[in-house]
């Protein structure tokens, strides 16, 4: 019989209870959460899961690519902001702080970075964050190969440093070779190690076991710049100037912007200028190509001015010597040592009158009226700045002291009494380098001039 028929009604569910108090009772609770979640939400109490984070998340691996892509560009330092390798380096350790080879590679980057950098104390001080950044790599991994090699590394170059006693050099290269050798002991296979251990080594002035050490480096990874730096800075102190050179040239063609591998070129192309006089042009093109580099990356470096104003005071081309001396001074107005470097090339050019000021600033310090009235002689257009004297600290240092005290010999009257400063100079030089014969005889020179003016008999 039909289900029509009889009055029931065809359903295709089954029939369900018209209440259920367990059903009501979860969609009442739901529809109440719902209501309190979406107030939660008005009020800013609760961050819908949906919404942009309020900065982008980026891995330590792509500031560490682009810490190494700034290397390669040259862009080490950059003081105007942290788009640079140090920078990058930087940041990602930020977001991975136990990455021990990060911590070595910004080091080795810092140490690198001291080259560009205009005073001793600039330098100094960079050197110190450099062994700071490693040693904090030591901490995290105490038995890695590369960095303990970068430890060496970076006690070496701190070794360097005019600022130190005699005693704290040897205190950081025994230190240096220490590590140096147990990076090597750590992983014979590993050139960084092998290259580094032979800098400490040159420095030691173990020169046959360096040059072992730096070959075998650079027939482990030719592909490394620091393996061929290293190999060219062993040559080099040999007295191999074009050996050094093409060690120099195979570095700047792994990396091209970092301009201090130019400057060895040219430094080496000068040295051999001195007996073959076309070297000299070959000398001031790469000068100028780290000084273009530098423009380039925005860094006002004043050392390749510098190397191009001697290589044409060797020349004899006073003139433009002083112009690329002036022009490395006016990047840095402050640092002693680039008066002292232009001072040596006024003397070179018998300009005694302009030396004096000049290297009284590097020997004396000088006042910031005395700078401006030393710039308004030379032509100098930039802010004056007080100088603060360079503490007699190495040679390079004493030979501004016999220059100066030289030119104030020259100049003496007796109504300036430039000698008694003169003499007072040399007696400082004779109580710090009294066994060096050469400036010694500049000593006796100046003295000497001095005495015959003031009419004192020779002792």
């Amino acid at each position: 019989m039909s289900h029509i028929q009889s009055g029931k009604t065809f359903n295709l569910h089954p029939v369900r209870s018209r209440s259920n108090p367990y059903r009501i009772l979860f969609w009442s609770l739901l529809i109440l959460g719902s209501g309190w979640l979406l107030l939660l939400l008005n009020r800013g109490q609760v961050q819908s899961p949906f919404n942009a984070t309020p900065t982008p998340t980026r891995s330590p691996q792509s500031y560490i690519m682009a810490a190494q892509a700034y290397f390669a560009a040259g862009k080490l330092d950059d003081p105007a902001s942290d788009q640079d390798a140090i920078g990058a380096y930087q940041k990602a350790l930020k977001i991975d702080p136990d990455n021990a080879l990060v911590w070595a590679e910004l080091a080795r980057i810092q140490t690198y970075s001291s080259s560009a950098l205009s005073t001793d104390q600039e330098r100094q001080d960079r050197l110190q964050e450099a062994l700071a950044s490693v040693e904090k790599g030591l901490e995290l991994a105490p038995d890695d190969s590369t960095v303990v090699a970068v430890y060496a590394f970076v006690l070496d170059w701190n070794a360097s440093s005019n600022l130190i006693s005699p005693d704290e050099r040897e205190a950081y290269l025994a230190k240096a070779e220490t590590n140096a050798n147990r990076a090597y002991l750590l992983d014979p296979e590993n050139a960084l190690a092998l290259a580094f251990y032979a800098e400490v080594l040159l420095d030691q002035q173990k020169w046959d076991q360096a040059k072992q050490y730096a070959s075998q480096a650079v027939e482990r990874a030719p592909d490394s710049m620091d393996t061929h730096r290293v190999l060219g800075t062993v040559l080099e102190a040999w007295g191999y100037y074009r050996d050094a050179i093409d060690e120099y040239i195979k570095a700047s063609q792994i990396t091209p912007n970092l301009t201090f591998l130019y400057l060895r070129i040219g430094l080496g192309y000068r040295q051999l200028a001195y007996n073959q006089n076309q070297l000299y042009t070959t000398a001031l093109e790469y000068f100028e190509k780290a000084a273009n580099v530098n423009q380039q990356l925005g860094i006002k470096d004043p050392l390749p001015y510098i190397a191009i104003a001697k290589v044409y005071a060797q020349q004899g081309y006073f003139q433009m010597a002083s112009l690329n001396g002036e022009k490395a001074l006016s990047f840095n107005v402050s640092n002693a040592d680039t008066y002292g470097q232009l001072g040596m090339i006024y003397v070179q050019a018998r300009n005694y009158e302009t030396a004096l000021p000049t290297l009284r600033c590097a020997v004396d310090g000088c006042t910031a009226d005395e700078t401006a009235k030393l710039f308004e002689d030379i032509g100098i257009l930039t802010e004056s700045a007080a100088v603060k004297p360079l503490p007699l600290t190495n040679l390079n240092i004493a030979y501004y002291y016999v220059r100066y005290g030289s030119v104030l010999a020259y100049l003496s009257t007796p109504e300036n009494g430039y000698c008694s400063h003169s003499l007072e100079l040399m007696t400082q030089l004779r109580l710090t380098y009294p066994d060096d014969p050469v400036l010694m005889q500049n000593v006796e020179d100046n003295e000497a001039t001095c005495r015959s003016l003031m009419g004192t008999p020779s002792p």
